[in-house]
């Protein structure tokens, strides 16, 4: 976001030094919500054995992750704004959060989740389109800063069918519901806690870094500059289908800090369809997503024609009206055998409207596994591998070579453009049964659809604790 990264500075030691602390004493109560936090799967159980499992009342949990990434330098004949600088960089990130959750009925959770964050992104989070890592925000701070970052009610109203058991998490009490239920969940959280979830790729704490792998780059879901907002949501859940709806207030205007006021003046609405299944004896999903956003959103042909018109710099910001932008999504995740998955995701958006919360892809396809360390003695070790191509429209192209700024991505001109495709791979080590190691690399090919510039590799080291 052009008007919200502070300027390069030099980066904190801070995150680091904390994370050791808390890596060297098993009991701290750290965390951040980066990423979304997926809910245990449910684990089938028998009334008998449903009997037998305590209801939580209240819980405390927590978790911290240090991210560095580090990018050599790489061809660039010209850069813009918001280009991935040319020159070798590194930059990281630091956050803790804690997760404060209690029943104050059956089948009740309310839970509040406050945060620190500092650190900064590469390149200040501009400059690929599929951008390189959840663990940073469109708004980068040299010094540690205080937010709440999720507070909301969750209520899940039983309707029959089998007992299920739930286990202790962030953001879930432990103790049961039935197959068939109802959930509605009010309050700040993000869009991607309740829909677009995979099991393969969506928590940038533990799995992929990068935007387009851990979401549906296409799906330009209703958020602030840190990835969350106010709505409210409702799940039904029958047998092996689910329906869920969302209604989600936009940002003021796009890409900002600040949420429209009055609420819901500016909405997203969205609605996704699950069924899950079972194929070849091993479990599977598949969603289908469909949002419809109502704000102020400028067109990049009517920014063209007024840039065109008056000798300008042709900018979205300038022709924004009250607007429709609406897009579809599609995510499986399938287990092969029980220590391997494969997901696929793919996304649509409206080509002619300007990215409002997420990021510039109108088009986009992902296709990624998932290993677990079983087969060298490592089970809780995982291995992921996954590739992601994302598409901006033909006038999104002609608007960026013309020197528009988008949400992230702008070089000033684009000469030659093409497809932005990513290769991202990691290995996430168990080093202890709360604490994880990662290291990832990442190779992008055009990043910001410019085939001029780049390309680019990234490499990361990943240090992430939880209670």
């Amino acid at each position: 976001m052009r008007h919200l990264s502070s300027a390069l500075r030099p980066a904190s030691c801070l995150g680091g030094l904390v994370l050791a602390t808390v890596l060297c004493a098993p009991g701290a109560a750290l965390a951040q919500t980066s990423g979304p936090t997926p809910q245990p799967e449910p684990v089938p159980v028998t009334p008998e054995q449903a009997a037998q499992v305590t209801t939580e009342q209240w819980a405390i949990h927590g978790q911290t992750t240090y991210t560095q990434q580090l990018q050599p330098g790489f061809r660039s004949p010209f850069e813009g704004p918001q280009s991935l600088p040319a020159d070798a960089n590194g930059r990281e990130t630091f956050d803790a959060t804690l997760y404060l959750g209690f029943r104050p009925w059956q089948g009740a959770e309310i839970w509040l989740n406050p945060e620190v964050d500092q650190g900064f992104g590469l390149g200040n989070s501009f400059g690929v389109a599929g951008y390189l890592s959840g663990e940073a925000y469109k708004l980068g701070q040299t010094d540690p800063y205080y937010r709440m970052s999720r507070a909301f009610f969750r209520q899940t109203i039983n309707l029959g069918g089998g007992i299920e058991k739930i286990d202790a998490d962030l953001n879930q009490l432990a103790g049961t519901q039935t197959a068939n239920r109802l959930v509605f969940t009010v309050g700040k959280f993000s869009v991607v806690d309740i829909f677009d979830t995979n099991k393969y790729a969506h928590d940038p704490r533990n799995d992929f870094l990068n935007w387009a792998i851990l979401d549906i780059g296409a799906f330009d879901y209703a958020a602030d500059a840190w990835g969350v907002t106010y709505g409210a949501a409702a799940e039904w859940y029958e047998g092996r289908y689910a329906a869920r709806v969302g209604l989600f207030d936009m940002p003021a205007e796009p890409n900002s800090i600040h949420l429209s006021l009055p609420l819901l003046q500016q909405t997203q609405f969205v609605t996704e369809l699950e069924e899950r299944h079972t194929l070849w004896d091993q479990p599977g999903k598949i969603k289908l997503l469909y949002w419809l956003s109502r704000g102020n959103l400028g067109t990049y042909s009517d920014a063209l024609a007024l840039g065109y018109a008056t000798g300008t710099v042709p900018s979205t910001g300038a022709v924004r009206n009250y607007r429709s932008k609406y897009g579809v999504g599609f995510n499986l995740e399938q287990q092969i055998v029980p220590d391997l998955g494969m997901f696929v995701k793919g996304g649509w958006s409206q080509g002619g409207v300007e990215e409002d919360a997420f990021t510039d892809i109108n088009a986009s396809v992902t296709v990624g596994l998932s290993l677990a360390g079983t087969r060298w003695g490592r089970p809780n070790d995982t291995v992921g591998l996954a590739t992601a191509i994302n598409e901006i429209s033909a006038i999104g192209s002609r608007y960026l070579a013309a020197g528009g700024l988008g949400g992230i991505v702008g070089d000033g001109a684009l000469f030659k453009s093409g497809p932005e495709s990513i290769v991202e791979t990691y290995y996430n080590f168990a080093a202890f049964s709360w604490a994880n190691i990662a290291a990832d690399y990442q190779f992008v090919n055009n990043p910001a659809y410019n085939q001029q510039r780049g390309p680019v590799s990234v490499f990361a080291l990943r240090l992430h604790a939880q209670f």
